[in-house]
């Protein structure tokens, strides 16, 4: 019983495959494609690109005459990321 439901089941979607692809006019051709494209970029105007801004300067960072520890370093990094999220949040 399960094989002829089967059976039945892969004829209708052969069928209605076979239709498909057989049906003519159903999708337009590569030289209509071709051509709608060639309209659309001759009536479309020059993308312009924006000016861009310049960009700030970086502040300089205070010159430490003694290297910092890992866990200076580690504070240090956390509390940046803890003021890019407060800036991120507050916007």
């Amino acid at each position: 019983m399960k094989r002829l439901l089967a059976l039945v089941a892969g004829g209708l979607g052969l069928r209605a495959l076979l239709k498909r692809r057989s049906r003519p006019g159903s999708s337009p051709s590569a030289e209509d494609l071709r051509a709608k494209l060639a309209e659309t970029k001759s009536q479309e105007p020059p993308a312009t690109a924006p000016d861009p801004e310049p960009e700030p300067e970086p502040e300089p960072e205070p010159e430490s005459t003694q290297p910092e520890t890992v866990a200076d370093r580690r504070a240090d990094v956390h509390a940046k990321a803890r003021q890019a999220i407060d800036d991120l949040s507050n916007d």
